[in-house]
């Protein structure tokens, strides 16, 4: 019952959205204008980006008001022309039968003189407050306990640009920014329904982070929307400063080295995923986007599979998948055949291999590990340093590093190139927080091939299936398409049928409303020439 009434709840700076704040008494405003000014700035502790206009309003401008506002977090502009000029203006020219005091005046110049948008009242302290700290103006004035929060969000804000981490070579070069509203509007843009709902929460008891709830009525899955509605409710933190906070409280799994929440900072891939029935999460402050529930096979997905013809997109999610069994096992399989299985390895390349660790003083397993080691040392370099020289360190260390190791006799050059063509396959995979989770598992798998050979890796990979089987997202089966086993989700799972194909959406996501498209009618056969 309360969910439900969360979800039909207006947005109000009402005290009862306002308990958790714990500066001041929170009480009601005062009548005296000077209390309440005092009042804000002890607050605030006499901070320098409080600003405190005071005007004069009314018949013969004979009541006291001030317009407080927090510097950077409004529109300086705004305040001027859609607050401060209506109020100089109109009581210029005002008629004797207008109030001039009490609460009727703010009446009157909520309907009939402030020309923004969005006016609320605010009627004690802790609301004025959080209305403040959230980018709104602040009108008071002397022997009114109420005031008006006029909403003036502005300030400096990041440009939509190209995103920086899903690149792509076809589809829109936009992604989300750090203001909450953009990406709002930016999803509304490319679902113009109004089945599309938002919900609006404020999390952290210091930051007051808003969050928002995004997805399609009649299509969205009510039972994971409502276990994300109870996950939201139940956190109790300070702060959210970003989308990972909020990622890392309610995931299903917290041991678990796989994501079972996707993110993205695309604006299609979030609307193409609000189609298929799933949840958007969008924190204020981030660009990315958390999508819920995640399936293992989604992180494989590139929104470039759906621009591209169907055959394309096919053959690149296949590639994908032929580079997580490299990425996974290239390294461990080496270790376990040149250690274990000699029998295995072809006469004339066995007699390379053993040539060329003659002088080698490291088994295979810790030449591994050095490599492995020294590789993810120089990707965290790159990422690190300045763009410009980041990615032109970072290989041209690999290629003396790695050519030192040999001419010194430390590592094979098979290793060399056993780890380089492992790094790179680990690149392919579309979403970054998979690739970790890959690199972190091969660790492993390399300890059981240096212990148990063959054995040690199927070992490996019953209990990784296992484990993967067990795992859920928000109710739904982390391997969902392939267990439980369902014909008409493998459309768009290992090959990308063409979009006439694609009639239905993942049942193991959307129990109702699963046609997304009719089925196209016959064509005609062709015209005898």
């Amino acid at each position: 019952m309360l969910r439900r009434k969360f979800g039909r709840k207006r947005h109000t700076f009402a005290s009862s959205r306002s308990q958790d704040f714990t500066l001041g008494h929170g009480g009601p405003l005062s009548d005296s204008l000077q209390v309440n000014e005092m009042w804000v700035k002890e607050t605030l502790g006499g901070s320098g980006d409080l600003v405190v206009r005071r005007i004069r309003i009314g018949s013969l401008s004979q009541l006291e008001a001030a317009v407080l506002y927090i510097d950077g977090l409004v529109d300086i502009q705004s305040v001027q022309n859609f607050i401060m000029e209506p109020l100089m203006q109109h009581f210029r020219q005002m008629d004797a039968g207008q109030p001039s005091s009490g609460p009727e005046l703010l009446t009157f110049l909520q309907d009939a003189v402030l020309t923004a948008g969005d006016i609320q009242s605010v009627m004690d302290f802790a609301a004025l407050v959080q209305a403040l700290m959230s980018g709104n103006a602040i009108l008071l004035a002397n022997g009114i306990s109420q005031g008006l929060a006029i909403s003036m969000q502005g300030g400096e804000e990041r440009a939509v640009m190209e995103p920086a981490s899903e690149t792509l070579s076809r589809g829109p070069r936009e992604s989300f920014t750090e203001n909450l509203r953009t990406n709002t509007a930016m999803i509304r843009k490319k679902i113009r329904d109004p089945r599309l709902w938002m919900e609006r929460q404020k999390i952290g008891k210091v930051t007051h982070t808003n969050v928002v709830i995004m997805y399609v009525k009649g299509i969205v899955n009510e039972r994971a929307l409502e276990e994300v509605r109870a996950r939201l409710d139940r956190i109790e933190i300070d702060g959210v400063l970003e989308s990972g906070y909020i990622e890392e409280l309610i995931q299903d799994e917290t041991y678990s080295p796989f994501p079972t929440i996707f993110n993205t900072e695309r604006p299609d891939v979030v609307a193409a995923d609000l189609l298929e029935g799933r949840i958007a999460i969008l924190v204020d402050g981030t660009p990315f986007v958390l999508l819920v529930p995640a399936l293992f096979i989604q992180f494989f997905q590139s929104a470039e599979d759906y621009y591209h013809r169907s055959d394309i997109g096919s053959l690149l999610r296949l590639l994908r998948f032929v580079s997580l069994l490299i990425a996974m096992f290239a390294p461990s399989l080496y270790i376990a055949v040149t250690t274990f299985h000699q029998e295995m390895i072809p006469s004339g390349l066995l007699l390379s291999l053993a040539a060329q660790r003659e002088g080698t003083p490291f088994p295979a397993f810790i030449e591994a590990i050095l490599m492995e080691a020294t590789l993810e040392i120089l990707r965290e370099a790159g990422l690190r340093m300045p763009r410009g020289i980041g990615q032109a360190v970072s290989i041209v260390g690999t290629l003396v590093i790695g050519e030192a190791a040999v001419q010194a006799g430390i590592v094979s050059a098979a290793m060399v190139i056993v780890v380089s063509i492992t790094a790179i396959a680990t690149f392919v995979i579309p979403k970054f927080n998979m690739s970790i989770s890959i690199r972190m598992i091969r660790f492993g798998l390399m300890g059981l091939a240096a212990s148990f050979g063959l054995f040690g890796i199927v070992m490996g990979m019953i209990v990784l299936v296992l484990h993967l089987s067990g795992l859920r997202s928000f109710g739904i089966p982390y391997m969902s398409s392939l267990g439980p086993f369902r014909r008409s989700d493998l459309q768009d799972v290992f090959l990308r049928l063409p979009r006439w194909a694609m009639v239905n959406r993942p049942r193991s996501i959307v129990r109702n409303n699963s046609v997304r498209m009719q089925t196209p009618p016959p064509r005609p056969p062709d015209e005898e020439s």
